[in-house]
């Protein structure tokens, strides 16, 4: 029986976790822009989680490997003096190893992290931070700095799937663990080393599966470089029964060409280069509803446009104009107007809400939406 209430859908909203080991860069502040958007509004119309765990993440060879490369390679560094670009220089030359560290290299790590949740001291500065970043941007904090363990183990994640056809293990045979689509028509992709050590892939099921059943709808955010496994991921949170939709975000090229942060960042292109180049530049209130119009509604999805600084101004100083603006006696209130930029789904998206605040002609609730969702 029920009270006649209507259905609040439950919905989570799950981005690629950018790994504490660099600096924030242009393509990373696009993603966070973007899911904060859709996390603000959606959460003014129906019950959201915002999956953000570093804890889940710091098992794989990535991050482990680069803890054990710094205590390795650079015994006596000082955490407390270390600067984004001093952590990314580092993350570039643990990239540039000849061969990756070996599983048992690995395992100390792991089992800090599993265990009592450890972070590295200089991934713990990485963290601190990023969280001045996200002050300066306004963005809403998932617990970036909180232990936040995975809900299942790895072995549990093995035998759930395996019970339901979906996880093909051959470890016994000296092979990885394979998530199994292939009944979906795709190919068998790995989560696992041969010794059962997890991938990104791997981790990301250890929080999500347990969640498949908690939801109405679930919203992966990644971008381009990882829709085969996120497709993979779609397909089989779908067999399991959950809604699953996927936002695929390209990276910000600078001249033309996208370039991985494991290459290395300059300063101007990472979020202490934005905040040191925009210091004065219009007010807090303009430079935050700035950067989403920029970085949502200009750059959108799939645009291949590179980086432009001047652009970015220009985008902020209309963020002025419109801050200074009265709303329309007509306009919407702001439940009705953000459910009519949901698409029929449980959540909104987050490109057409931005691209409305830019039409001339618009019957927009700004003021309410500004405070509720972009400053």
């Amino acid at each position: 029986m029920t009270d006649g209430t209507p259905h609040r859908p439950r919905v989570l909203i799950a981005p690629v976790t950018v790994t504490p080991t660099k600096a924030l860069g242009l393509s990373h502040l696009k993603g966070l822009l973007w899911v904060d958007a859709m996390f603000r509004a959606t959460r003014l119309l129906t019950d959201v989680d915002y999956l953000y765990s570093h804890t889940t993440f710091n098992i794989t060879r990535q991050t482990a490997g680069f803890w054990e490369y710094l205590d390795r390679a650079c015994p006596d560094i000082d955490p407390s003096r270390c600067t984004e670009d001093d952590v990314g220089s580092l993350y570039t030359a643990f990239q540039t190893q000849p061969s990756p560290p070996p599983d048992a290299a690995l395992q100390p790590y792991v089992r800090a992290v599993e265990e009592t949740g450890w972070t590295h001291p200089v991934s713990r500065r990485v963290l601190d931070i990023w969280r001045g970043h996200y002050d300066w941007l306004g963005l809403h904090d998932p617990g970036i700095t909180r232990r936040m363990p995975p809900r299942m183990g790895m072995e549990e994640v093995v035998d759930y799937l395996s019970k339901r056809g979906l996880c093909l293990d051959t470890r016994c045979d000296k092979g990885p663990v394979y998530l199994d689509a292939t009944a979906q028509g795709l190919p068998l992709r790995p989560i696992t080393s041969a010794t059962g050590h997890p991938n990104y892939l791997g981790c990301a099921l250890r929080d999500l599966v347990p969640m498949t059943e908690e939801y109405d709808e679930i919203v992966l955010v990644h971008d381009r470089e990882l829709t085969e496994d996120y497709i993979l991921l779609q397909k089989v949170f779908g067999a399991l029964g959950a809604k699953t939709h996927r936002l695929c975000l390209s990276r910000v090229p600078l001249d033309g060409v996208v370039r991985s942060s494991r290459h290395g960042v300059d300063r101007m292109h990472t979020a202490a280069g934005l905040a040191d180049e925009l210091g004065g530049y219009g007010t807090p209130e303009a430079v935050r509803l700035g950067m989403r119009l920029y970085f949502i509604a200009s750059l959108g999805k799939g645009s291949d446009q590179s980086f432009r600084m001047d652009l970015l101004r220009e985008f902020i100083d209309r963020a002025e104009k419109l801050l200074a603006r009265d709303d329309a006696p007509e306009a919407p209130d702001t439940e009705t107007f953000l459910r009519r930029n949901t698409g029929g789904r449980g959540f909104v998206d987050a490109y057409r809400l931005t691209t409305a605040l830019l039409g001339r002609h618009r019957r927009v609730p700004l003021r309410a939406l500004a405070s509720s969702t972009y400053c």
